[in-house]
């Protein structure tokens, strides 16, 4: 019973703390020897470690000064942006700093005064190391969230991008992607880039103030709700292709493509509200040691792996000189729970070779790095073992820096036609202005004002068809202004408007210089009636003025992931569903209000150690067995003793049973 206890206790640190140990120093019959395991740093704050850089230049407040109103208030614009006044100033260090006694601080972008120049904004954090994210992103905003915005990674420190979420308040209007969410995603697309209206659409800013990147949502599809099963997540983190690299960034880009519109159109004559106000950043993660590391420190301006194994380098991605007897390889979670060091080795020694005693005479104690302390445990008969580590100190902080980049960067990375494009049009003065039959034109992907002329009557060439455009084009969604036209003149309707049928009014908005269509009927929408009414699709047999011209898309509401389709009819399945409307399963799948991958089957699935497979909905297993596939044997230790623990708890199971017969038969004397 000691023995047992005494296993126990030497197992808990291990157990409180996963992949925490880098290696223990026993000694064995053959002699003493280093002992590895896979290891990786503990998470931390990563903004206290960051640079930060804002751009294009003179995109921050302040300079010159400038006052600035808000959407609960926009007619009372009292508030002012002074870069050479601290008190009035709204510098980028502002949104990684602490926030004493709830007074919000925040960096602030100029206003949208500058028309018809769109707002962007372009804020990027950089580590100079990689790290892996472990938690959510978390960016509060001050004064409301953009409508439009991009979230990119990078993997080199900054040379290339790669998108990681859209943002946006209609997806498919900005980006032409359908809406998504992540607690929607299967364990095959847990790395899928989606776009989210969940955190771009008005609700008061006074309510909702953060835009998140759910970490922890994608980690759940693996490690279920509450990130019980680590185990689980950590084998598919090995095994699934670029899952681990979804999850690591050099850099990470905010950009900012459209301000809060505080749930209205652009309201051209007060500009002084609309701007861009960060006052937090939240990144945890640990930095990316390649399991050959358990601390990591801040030295010389950047973050740096101890490394163990006989590797070294920033990111342990090297062996040590004279240890280069083979390929450097990454340490590995797998076997659980302690992984696979892959440990850098010598020429003729056994270093990263070590195979776990079968008997310890005596256990040594290390102290190269004297601050912290942990037992590990070293095979199923070790008394106890020891290994040190050395914590990362909590008050090595650095101040992030403000680097301002250039604006041409910014620039071209939006494309430079959708920055240029004007439309022309003339307000008509009475309904016969509205010119000859106009034919469905190019759906609009920004609102444009250019000077009023004749051409935008017939800027709509008849007979033409529209083509998607990708959604790179579709960033410049922006809303463009006249800098010196009047106030806003009231909405005037019209008849014998060009709605091909399916509306018979039409409105002129003044401040727009837009004729469009109103109340359109038979499930149409657009500017001229001319497109479906999300979840409906164009009838290809039909004209545009048949009032069946749309239909309905009937999607299966839990093989599909929305109730839209495309122009075909084809519904967008979940995973494993497939059919025009998602009511079907692809092979190796099956129905169970919805499509569920198999378990188990007969080919390639196969149950272990004499499994079999119920339904290929799970493994039957046979006694001394669990797992999905039966793939565990329920005993750690071996055989014989396992047959010993099943003997005695028989034996007192025998003994109960006996003391309770004898109890029940003194009461029936009795």
């Amino acid at each position: 019973m000691l023995y047992l206890l005494a296993l126990l206790l030497h197992r808990l640190p291990l157990a409180m703390g996963q992949y925490d140990i880098c290696k223990s120093w026993v000694t064995t019959d053959d002699g003493p020897s280093w002992e590895f395991y896979a290891c990786q740093p503990k998470a931390m704050r990563m903004k206290d470690y960051v640079t930060v850089r804002v751009d294009p230049a003179g995109i921050t407040c302040g300079d010159p000064p400038e006052r600035f109103c808000t959407h609960e208030n926009p007619y009372l614009c009292s508030d002012e942006c002074d870069a050479s006044n601290p008190d009035l100033a709204h510098p980028p260090k502002l949104m990684f700093d602490s926030e004493d006694e709830g007074l919000a601080t925040y960096w602030q972008s100029v206003t949208w005064r500058r028309y018809p120049e769109p707002l962007l904004a372009n804020i990027t954090l950089s580590w100079n190391k990689s790290i892996e994210l472990t938690d959510d992103i978390v960016i509060t905003f001050e004064y409301g969230r953009p409508t439009i915005m991009m979230l990119e990674k990078s993997l080199d420190n900054g040379r290339t991008w790669h998108p990681y979420q859209y943002y946006a308040d209609d997806c498919m209007e900005a980006f032409s992607m359908p809406a998504r969410r992540v607690r929607d995603l299967s364990t095959t697309s847990a790395n899928r880039v989606l776009c989210t209206e969940e955190y771009s659409r008005w609700v008061g800013s006074k309510k909702e103030k953060t835009v998140r990147f759910e970490v922890r949502d994608r980690f759940a599809i693996f490690a279920g709700p509450d990130l019980k099963n680590m185990d689980n997540l950590y084998t598919r983190l090995e095994s699934a292709k670029g899952l681990k690299d979804f999850f690591t960034v050099t850099d990470l880009r905010m950009r900012l493509l459209r301000p809060a519109l505080g749930g209205t159109y652009v309201q051209r004559e007060n500009l002084y509200k609309y701007f861009y106000a960060v006052s937090n950043i939240e990144v945890t993660g640990r930095c990316k040691c390649n399991l050959h590391a358990n601390l990591c420190t801040f030295k010389e301006g950047s973050l740096q792996c101890e490394c163990e194994h006989n590797t070294t380098g920033q990111d342990c991605g090297k062996c040590k000189k004279n240890f280069r007897s083979r390929s450097w390889r990454a340490g590995s979670y797998l076997p659980l729970p302690n992984g696979s060091p892959n440990a850098c080795a010598a020429a003729g020694s056994a270093f990263g070779t070590f195979e776990r005693p079968q008997r310890v005479t005596t256990a040594k104690t290390t102290t190269a790095k004297p601050t912290t302390t942990t037992t590990t445990p070293t095979s199923t008969t070790t008394t106890s073992t020891t290994t040190t580590s050395t914590p990362l100190p909590a008050t090595t902080t650095t101040q992030p820096a403000s680097i301002i980049r250039p604006a041409s960067e910014l620039a071209a990375s939006v494309p430079v036609k959708e920055r240029q494009k004007k439309t022309a049009v003339q307000r008509p003065t009475n309904a016969a202005a509205l010119g000859p039959k106009l034919k469905p034109p190019q759906p609009p992907k920004s609102i444009q004002v250019a000077p009023k002329s004749k051409a935008g009557r017939t800027a709509h060439s008849a007979g033409k068809k529209h083509k998607k455009k990708p959604a790179s084009s579709n960033i410049s969604k922006l809303i463009r202004l006249k800098p010196d036209s009047g106030p806003v003149a009231p909405i005037e309707k019209y008849k014998d408007c060009e709605c091909y049928g399916h509306s018979n009014r039409c409105s002129y908005i003044d401040f727009l210089n837009v004729v469009t269509c109103v109340s359109c009927k038979h499930n149409t929408r657009g500017q001229h009636c001319q497109h479906c009414r999300l979840g409906f699709y164009r009838n290809s047999s039909a004209e545009l003025d048949d009032e069946n011209v749309c239909i309905e898309c009937n999607c299966n509401q839990i093989g599909s992931l929305h109730d839209r389709c495309n122009e075909t009819g084809y519904c967008e399945c979940k995973e494993g569903a497939t059919g025009p409307k998602c009511d079907d399963c692809l092979p190796n799948y099956y129905w169970r209000q919805g499509c569920f991958p198999n378990v188990c089957d007969e080919e390639l699935l196969l149950c272990q150690n004499g499994g079999t497979c119920y339904q290929n909905q799970r493994c039957i297993c046979p006694v001394g067995f669990k797992g999905v596939l039966c793939q565990q044997s329920r005993c750690e230790a071996d055989k014989k003793d396992c047959d010993g623990a099943h003997s005695t708890r028989a034996g007192l199971s025998t003994v109960l049973l006996g003391v309770l017969a004898l109890q029940l038969r003194g009461f029936v004397d009795l």
